[in-house]
């Protein structure tokens, strides 16, 4: 269970760091509040799985779904530039993930 919330709280960071990026510092209601609201949410579920995953190990997972699912919603919508580094090294990202996972 703890690692289902820790992937869907990695979801909700990419959630929450869209969302601050399209408020315009704060200052546009809607996307402020989804910050807010998935920010908090974020952070409850990280906690919560760290209290049975060790914490180097759930927090790398937890920034390594938001930063790849981050940059990948800027390619993908904001119009962020894809390129063949880019792609490799979210590649890197993922694979490290993956493995912090089978290792635990």
């Amino acid at each position: 269970m703890a690692w289902i919330v820790l992937v869907v709280s990695g979801v909700l960071e990419t959630v929450w760091a869209s969302a601050l990026s399209r408020s315009a510092g704060l200052t546009r209601l809607v996307p402020s509040l989804v910050f807010g609201i998935a920010l908090v949410l974020s952070m409850a579920g990280l906690a919560y799985a760290l209290r049975t995953l060790p914490v180097g190990t759930g927090y790398a997972v937890w920034v390594g779904i938001g930063a790849v699912g981050t940059a990948a919603f800027g390619m993908a919508v904001l119009g962020e530039p894809v390129t063949t580094a880019r792609l490799l090294c979210l590649l890197l990202i993922v694979g490290g993930v993956v493995g912090l996972k089978f290792l635990h």
